[in-house]
C-alpha cells in the first residue's frame, strides 16, 4: 500500500502535472521524491520564493499548472511574495507544503491556513488518508479551472502513513463551463453599441485565458470598432491591421490619442486598474466604459455598466445579437485609417535623443537595439521597476503567453529571474528574455543559478543604473534622502560569470556584438547583459504622470 506522500505525488502526476519547482526540506522531501517517481519533471530552486514564481511563470507562458514544493513553516512564509503575486494575477499552481501534524502543532509551527487565507490562497489539508487522492485531483481541478493558486498541505505525522489505493478520479468539468449572462445584462450594452460612432474593444488576459481572440476580432469586425489590450494581454490582436496595442502609460503617443477619442470601449477580461487606464487619462471621461468579466463584483469605478460572464462566453453572445439586431458599421476605421497605420508602427518610429556618454548607455538605445537581435518568437520575462517601460514600449511579442511581467500585481520586484526560469521550462520552443534593474535583479540573485542550471537558453538584461530608479524619480523631488535610493555599481558580468553564465557588460550599443555572436553559436545556455544605462533618463508613462501630479 503506497503512504500518503506517494499516493500525492502519484495522483498529481495522473492529474495531468508535468513540472515541479521547490526547495526541499523535512514536510514535502519525500512527497517531491514521490513527484519524480511519477514521472514529473523537478527543477530545484535556491529559495522557495523563486520556486513558487517559477510555476507562477510557467503557468502565464504556457497556461499549464505546476507545482511549487516546499516545507512547513520558513519554507512557506518564503513564497509570500511570489504567491501574493500569482494570487491576484489568477494564475493557476498548486503549492505542495508540509504542515503541521493532525495531532497538534510543534513549538516551530505557525497557523499556514491564516498565512493562505491572508493572500487570498484556498487551502486543501489532507487530514483523511482515505480521501487523499481524491482530494488532491480536485486541488488540481480547482487551479486549473479557476485559474487561481491552491495549497495542499500535507499534515507532518501524514506523511508516511498508509494511504488506501484506486484509481485517481478523472478530469471534471470543475466550475461548471463558463459563466454566460441572461439575455437582459446585455441589453444596456447593445444599446450603447448601438449609438457608438467610435468604438473600441479592450482585451485583458481574462480574455486571453478564456480563448476570446477570435471571437473579439470579428465582433470588432463587424461593428468597425479599434482594437487595444492590457499590458498583460499584449499581442492578442497583433494579427489585425486595426490594433492600436497597449492600453495606457506604454501606449505610444499617437495610438493614445486615438484611444482617447472613443466613445463606447467594452474591456472583456480587463481590471481596468489605475495603470490601464494610466491614472484615468487615456480615455475620455464621457465614453461609456463596460465591464466584462467574471468576478462582476470586483467592479472598476470607471465602468459605466458591467457584465458577469466568460468573456469568450459574453462576446459570442454580443457578437449574434449585433448580427440579429442589424447595428450599424462605425466609420471610424475608414476615417481614421491612416492614423491608424502611424499608430500601429509605435515606439520604434519615434526620434529619441540618445543620451549615452561617460561610459553609461541611454536605456531607450539600448533597447532598440536590442530589438533587432531578437527573434520575434520569445518570451519576455520583466522583472518589476523603472525599466519596464523600455521592453514594454519596444519589444513587442507574438501574443499574451509571450509575456510574463512578474510582480506587477502585487508591485513587489526581485521575481523576474525565477520567473525566467519557469517561462524557459515552459516554452523552450521561444527563446526567453529576461529584463531587470539592478534592484530585482540583486534581490533574486539566488535564481540566476538555477537558470544557468536549467540549461535553457536565455538572454538576461540588466538595467543597471545604480539605483532604485522609480523611487529616485518620483520621491527625490518630493525631498526623499537620496542616500536610501542610490548604491554604489555592481559588476554584474563578474557575478553571472560567476554561477557559470557567459556575460558581458554593455556601455555602449557596440557591446551588444555578443549577442549576434551568442545567438550565431545556437543561444548556448545563459547570456546576461550588465548595461549601465544612463540613470537621468525617464520613462515616458512616469514622467507624464510626474507632470500631472
Amino acid at each position: 500500500m503506497s503512504t500518503l506522500a506517494e499516493a500525492v505525488g502519484q495522483t498529481l502526476a495522473d492529474s495531468g502535472i508535468r513540472h515541479a519547482f521547490g526547495v526541499v526540506g523535512g514536510g514535502n522531501i519525500l512527497a517531491t521524491a514521490a513527484l519524480t517517481a511519477a514521472g514529473v519533471h523537478y527543477t530545484a530552486a535556491r529559495h522557495e520564493g523563486g520556486a513558487l514564481a517559477m510555476a507562477d511563470a510557467y503557468f502565464r507562458a504556457t497556461g499549464d499548472v505546476a507545482i511549487c514544493t516546499t516545507t512547513h513553516g520558513p519554507g512557506i512564509t518564503n513564497t509570500v511574495t511570489a504567491l501574493a503575486d500569482a494570487a491576484k494575477n489568477r494564475s493557476g499552481l498548486v503549492l505542495l507544503c508540509g504542515d503541521a501534524p493532525v495531532g497538534g502543532p510543534r513549538p516551530h509551527d505557525i497557523d499556514q491556513s491564516a498565512l493562505m487565507a491572508a493572500v487570498g490562497v484556498r487551502v486543501v489539508r489532507l487530514t483523511e488518508p482515505a480521501t487523499a487522492r481524491e482530494d488532491t485531483a480536485a486541488a488540481v481541478r480547482t487551479a486549473r479551472d479557476g485559474h487561481c493558486p491552491v495549497a495542499l498541505f500535507l499534515p507532518g505525522d501524514l506523511i508516511n502513513h498508509p494511504a488506501p489505493g484506486g484509481g485517481t478520479p478523472g478530469a471534471s468539468a470543475g466550475a461548471g463551463g463558463p459563466v454566460v449572462p441572461d439575455g437582459p445584462d446585455l441589453e444596456p450594452v447593445l444599446a450603447a453599441l448601438a449609438g457608438a460612432r467610435r468604438p473600441l474593444l479592450l482585451a485583458g488576459l481574462g480574455a486571453w485565458h478564456a480563448g476570446a481572440g477570435k471571437v473579439l476580432r470579428e465582433l470588432g469586425d463587424r461593428l468597425g470598432a479599434l482594437f487595444a489590450t492590457t499590458v498583460m494581454a499584449g499581442g492578442l490582436f497583433r494579427e489585425s491591421p486595426w490594433s492600436l496595442g497597449v492600453c495606457g502609460g506604454f501606449a505610444a503617443p499617437s495610438a493614445a490619442a486615438l484611444m482617447g477619442e472613443a466613445d463606447v470601449v467594452v474591456a472583456f477580461g480587463a481590471s481596468l486598474d489605475t495603470f490601464t487606464l494610466h491614472g484615468g487619462r487615456i480615455l475620455d471621461p464621457a465614453a461609456t466604459v463596460v465591464q466584462v468579466d467574471l468576478a462582476g463584483d470586483d467592479r472598476s469605478q470607471r465602468a459605466d455598466l458591467t457584465v458577469r460572464g466568460d468573456a469568450h462566453a459574453v462576446a459570442v453572445r454580443l457578437l449574434d445579437a449585433v448580427e440579429e439586431r442589424g447595428l450599424p458599421v462605425s466609420e471610424w476605421r475608414e476615417r481614421r485609417a491612416p492614423a491608424v497605420a502611424g499608430a500601429r508602427a509605435g515606439w520604434a518610429a519615434l526620434a529619441s535623443e540618445d543620451t549615452s556618454g561617460a561610459g553609461r548607455i541611454d536605456p531607450r538605445a539600448l533597447t532598440r537595439a536590442l530589438a533587432e537581435l531578437l527573434p520575434e518568437e520569445r518570451t519576455v520575462v520583466l522583472d518589476g521597476g523603472h525599466f519596464i517601460a523600455w521592453p514594454a514600449m519596444y519589444w513587442p511579442v507574438p501574443d499574451p503567453a509571450g509575456f510574463v511581467f512578474t510582480g506587477a500585481a502585487f508591485q513587489s520586484i526581485g521575481l523576474g529571474l525565477a520567473g525566467a526560469v519557469g517561462a524557459a521550462v515552459g516554452r523552450p520552443d521561444r527563446l526567453t528574455v529576461a529584463a531587470a534593474g539592478d534592484g530585482g535583479a540583486l534581490m533574486g540573485l539566488p535564481e540566476l543559478d538555477t537558470l544557468v542550471r536549467s540549461g535553457r537558453p536565455a538572454l538576461v538584461v540588466v538595467y543597471d543604473d545604480a539605483a532604485y530608479g522609480f523611487e529616485e524619480h518620483m520621491y527625490l523631488p518630493q525631498g526623499a534622502d537620496p542616500a536610501t535610493t542610490s548604491f554604489a555599481d555592481t559588476d554584474f558580468a563578474a557575478v553571472a560569470r560567476g554561477l557559470g553564465a557567459a556575460a558581458v557588460t554593455v556601455r555602449s550599443v557596440d557591446d551588444l556584438g555578443a549577442v549576434r555572436e551568442w545567438r550565431a553559436a545556437g543561444c548556448p545556455g545563459t547570456l546576461v547583459l550588465d548595461c549601465k544605462v544612463v540613470a537621468g533618463v525617464v520613462a515616458p508613462f512616469l514622467a507624464d504622470l510626474l507632470a500631472r501630479a
